[in-house]
């Protein structure tokens, strides 16, 4: 599995899954679905579990240089997003290479991230594919996608008179062949949208390969990709070299318009 994250998943509460089920059965139409504001909140909550839980960095230059990324990066975001008060958190986990960002304008760094993403442009290629995340709504798709799909798996499972085995068969065909799938289609997505906002602000998009390859060098124990909710590394890169013709457009008109960041280590 790629080390960047897919927007984290909040856990699925038991009775939304049953009373989805109980809709299903009697053939009704509107389903609990949750919803932006919903996950807002309680992406919220989960933020500040994990800065409650997880060390924090104290070196303010490297907070600073974060900052000054992220920010660049959100001044393309399109509404209502570019509008929301950003919050960046950086967690001191040196052999954690990961990022996130969250639904209600939540960004969180790993210092370990830094070991592969070495100059503003590669960071800036994994904020601007985390963000893309959020502003494609990627998480709340998924969440809604599972909530349905754990629905019909209850279903089933009654309709066979299964116990927990077949339950948890059912479980496992469903997310193989619905969930990952359709996170790969995500991860891709992010990466075009993610490659447009970071070159918009005036980052070199050609940094986005050699954080890949980067990527592809820390990685060599990860899953296939038939396996795994992101496109293999391999894949990636050849997507991003597809995608660098409009990018660099973009990058030349954000350079000609005197978006020229210079966020220092």
């Amino acid at each position: 599995m790629s080390p960047i994250s897919v927007l984290r998943l909040l856990p699925l509460p038991v009775t939304r899954a049953v009373a989805l089920a109980a809709a299903l059965a009697a053939g009704g139409c509107a389903l609990p679905l949750v919803t932006e504001s919903e996950l807002a909140t309680e992406s919220g909550k989960a933020f500040e579990e994990m800065r409650a839980s997880t060390p924090t960095s104290r070196d303010a230059s490297l907070r600073r240089y974060i900052t000054c990324v992220t920010d660049a990066i959100v001044a393309q975001l399109p509404e209502p997003y570019v509008s929301q008060d950003w919050t960046v958190e950086v967690f001191d986990e040196p052999d954690t290479i990961n990022a996130f960002a969250m639904a209600g304008a939540r960004v969180g760094i790993y210092t370990g991230l830094l070991k592969v993403a070495q100059d503003q442009d590669q960071l800036a290629t994994v904020i601007g594919h985390e963000m893309a995340h959020v502003t494609k709504q990627h998480s709340l798709q998924r969440i809604n996608r599972e909530l349905t799909t754990q629905a019909g798996v209850v279903g089933v499972n009654a309709v066979l008179g299964g116990g927990a085995a077949t339950g948890q068969v059912l479980s496992m065909g469903a997310q193989m062949g619905l969930s990952l799938p359709f996170s790969r289609g995500n991860e891709t997505e992010a990466d075009v949208e993610g490659l447009q906002y970071m070159a918009a602000a005036g980052f070199n998009p050609r940094a986005s390969i050699t954080l890949w390859q980067n990527m592809a060098k820390s990685n060599k124990l990860g899953p296939p990709q038939f396996l795994s909710t992101h496109p293999s590394d391999e894949n990636r890169i050849q997507d991003l070299i597809r995608q660098l013709p409009p990018a660099l457009k973009l990058y030349n008109e954000a350079q000609a318009a005197g978006r020229k960041p210079n966020c220092q280590r």
